[in-house]
């Protein structure tokens, strides 16, 4: 019900964020979604893609920071208010999001968020009937 996310530290200066990518792009990584939450001197860059375990395992090699998370991934309508509609869900359930993002893919929402109590929310999920993507899913994405 969860996918691997990959977190890499990166440092706030001309390149860093290049060498990532072009690693990746070296080790023909499938992105399937990327996000930077940054600070004045570092950088988290949040990935998805269609092999986190090779590409967490590649970037290690390079010498590059990186761990694997789980986080949730779900399909939404492409309608205004369906995201507010799902996070609705998990706040009525009790559960906070510690970060959330989405992007578009054949036509659906995705949106994938962290939260602490990841069992509480796979109860939500599943209660909700909310429909997830998976690692199954991810590996098709090239």
């Amino acid at each position: 019900m969860t996918i691997h996310q990959l977190s890499i530290f990166l440092e706030n200066t001309a390149g860093s964020l290049v060498q990532v990518l072009r690693q990746l792009k070296k080790a023909n990584v499938q992105l399937v979604a990327i996000t930077i939450a940054d600070t004045a001197e570092y950088g988290i860059l949040r990935v998805v893609c269609a092999e986190p375990t090779r590409a967490c395992e590649e970037l290690k090699k390079a010498g590059i920071a990186v761990a694997i998370s789980d986080v949730f991934a779900l399909k939404l309508d492409n309608e205004p208010g369906c995201a507010a509609d799902v996070i609705e869900l998990f706040s009525q359930a009790g559960i906070s999001i510690a970060y959330v993002y989405t992007f578009l893919y054949e036509g659906k929402g995705i949106l994938v968020f962290r939260t602490d109590n990841t069992e509480l929310a796979r109860e939500t999920i599943v209660k909700n009937n909310l429909p997830f993507i998976d690692e199954d899913a991810l590996a098709q994405w090239r």
